[in-house]
């Protein structure tokens, strides 16, 4: 049994001041509408406790258009450091039907950029069997953080 570790670096720039985009990570229910829109129907499930040593949870079901329909898909996150408007650090891992497959750091960094929002998004992940590797999280947090941009 192996492990793989791998790192990558995402970069968007909202056309937002730093502390709207802040809020959309801070603000649970702004939270919820970008990273788990299902929730709260179809079995899906979002909380977050947006504070160091909080913890955030989030559970959905897959769809039938995905590789696992019907399989419940959850994530489960300990706030590490927030500096407001500037940083956030998580440390979070994933599971598909309660077996773990991966576990992650993540860390958000805010920089104003004029009138403008930069963000960085750096995600550190270790890759158990059966994971989603990380290619294809590199994909869903870039899809994650382009829906973010459609909510603000």
């Amino acid at each position: 049994m192996t492990v793989v570790h791998a790192t990558f670096r995402l970069e968007k720039t909202y056309p937002h001041p730093v502390e709207k985009v802040f809020a959309a990570f801070a603000d649970t229910a702004k939270k919820q509408r970008w990273l788990n829109p299902q929730a709260p129907r179809d079995g899906a499930e979002y909380e977050g406790d947006f504070r160091v040593g909080g913890l955030e949870r989030s559970r959905s079901i897959m769809g039938a258009d995905t590789p696992f329909p019907g399989a419940v898909l959850s994530s489960h996150a300990l706030y590490l450091d927030i500096i407001e408007n500037s940083r956030i650090a998580v440390g979070s891992n994933m599971m598909m039907n309660g077996r773990p497959f991966s576990g992650s750091l993540l860390t958000f960094e805010f920089e104003p950029d004029g009138d403008a929002t930069r963000l960085i998004c750096t995600h550190a992940g270790a890759f158990f069997e059966n994971s989603d590797g990380n290619e294809m999280r590199r994909h869903g947090w870039n899809a994650l953080l382009d829906r973010l941009g459609d909510t603000l």
